[in-house]
């Protein structure tokens, strides 16, 4: 079967996992102006930015002949739970004869879930199955431990653009691994591909390091939100996501009650100020929030769809927020109408802020270290002071008559 998914950050474990399942894989272009002005098109007016994208990735697929798309749902108040009976609608409507399938929470429906997946492993047996699942986490989990090594180390590039043209000739690295002893020789492979590119080194106190929270689909896809990491990096800032495939699965996978991964515990780090999930990620959003203050990161760059509900929730909270915990938090929208120009404008202007926070807090911690100093120093010269002046002082008088016995 001709088998297609969204394009969402990187896409090799995908198409690993559908190649193994014997599909034939038609791959998704990365999203671009025309694929936006393509879902635009046919999507409903007032419906969110990411259903457009992807209505326009999947068109572009059905014209490729891709039989099946395959993706992940939401749940909650967030719309995402209608994409793909609406998705599945204009395609219909248009002519094309491709099932969208769309994977929602295991927890959720088991019976439904387990039934997506008879459609998807095409054939293929269970004990099989997960052979194969195992293997594809493996790259993907591996590859996400570079891509978030390479957006801390690529803010102190000396030559810009090398770690960029590093990593896509890692992906096409992992792409021809078929083993799982080939994933992990080619993951070592990467990392001395990393430490060989030329950085400049920068002491721990002068690192700038923000946060980067929102919708899933938006803080993935670098070509939806404009390259917001990579500009963010050129500008010498570190950046660390939230959202990641591999930390998805796990999250969707490993049951809220236990303590691990880390996005269960952050999940109820915003019990405070957000008591009830209004879909999407807006709660967990608002505890990275906590989380990256708590850490010490000078700022929080949050990206949201135009028009997305639980997203509007959080942008109303967190000016009240970034008060509270003394942090700036820049709020992007984004649509089809957003260009990169503007984005970038908007993240020079955050980078001057922060980086100007950053260091006139680190000379008032100098300025209060050196008082301090100094206030211990005088106690110390006063206590000198006062001790030599003890010995200096003249010896008690001795009277005459004692003196002639």
């Amino acid at each position: 079967m001709k088998a297609s998914f969204p394009h969402m950050g990187c896409v090799t474990g995908y198409k690993k996992l559908l190649e193994k399942l014997g599909h034939e894989v038609i791959m998704p272009d990365p999203p671009s102006q025309k694929t936006m002005e393509l879902g635009v098109k046919y999507s409903p007016e007032f419906i969110c930015f990411p259903f457009k994208v992807m209505m326009g990735t999947y068109i572009e697929c059905a014209q490729k002949g891709a039989e099946l798309i395959v993706s992940s749902g939401g749940a909650g108040p967030c719309r995402a739970g209608m994409y793909p009976d609406v998705h599945q609608k204009v395609l219909q409507e248009l002519g094309y004869n491709t099932r969208v399938v769309v994977f929602d929470s295991l927890f959720q429906d088991f019976h439904a879930f387990y039934e997506k997946v008879k459609i998807v492993k095409n054939g293929t047996p269970n004990y099989k199955l997960l052979g194969l699942a195992k293997f594809c986490y493996n790259l993907i989990k591996k590859m996400d431990k570079l891509e978030k090594r390479m957006k801390i180390m690529r803010a102190y590039e000396i030559n810009q653009g090398d770690f960029s043209n590093a990593w896509k000739d890692i992906v096409k690295m992992f792409e021809k691994c078929e083993t799982t002893r080939e994933v992990n020789r080619t993951y070592k492979k990467a990392l001395e591909i990393f430490d060989a590119v030329p950085c400049r080194k920068v002491e721990e106190s002068q690192r700038i390091r923000v946060g980067i929270v929102g919708e899933i689909y938006v803080i993935m896809e670098p070509t939806v939100n404009k390259n917001v990491e990579e500009i963010l990096n050129n500008l010498g800032v570190e950046v660390e996501n939230v959202q990641y495939i591999s930390d998805w699965v796990e999250h969707n996978i490993v049951p809220q009650w236990l303590p691990f991964p880390k996005s269960h515990r952050v999940f109820r780090m915003s019990d405070k100020v957000a008591p009830l999930n209004c879909g999407g990620h807006d709660k967990e959003n608002m505890g990275w929030v906590y989380d990256f203050a708590k850490r010490g990161f000078d700022g929080v760059v949050h990206l949201m769809p135009f028009a997305c509900l639980p997203e509007l929730v959080n942008l109303g909270k967190f000016p009240a927020i970034s008060k509270e915990l003394n942090m700036p938090i820049m709020s992007l929208s984004l649509d089809e109408q957003m260009g990169e120009a503007h984005v970038k404008t908007r993240l020079e202007a955050f980078t001057d802020l922060i980086k100007s926070k950053h260091f006139a807090k680190q000379r008032s911690t100098i300025g209060d270290a050196i008082g301090l100093k100094a206030q211990s120093a005088a106690r110390k010269v006063g206590s000198k002071a006062q001790e030599v002046k003890d010995n200096l002082a003249p010896a008690p008088h001795t009277p005459a008559k004692q003196l002639t016995k």
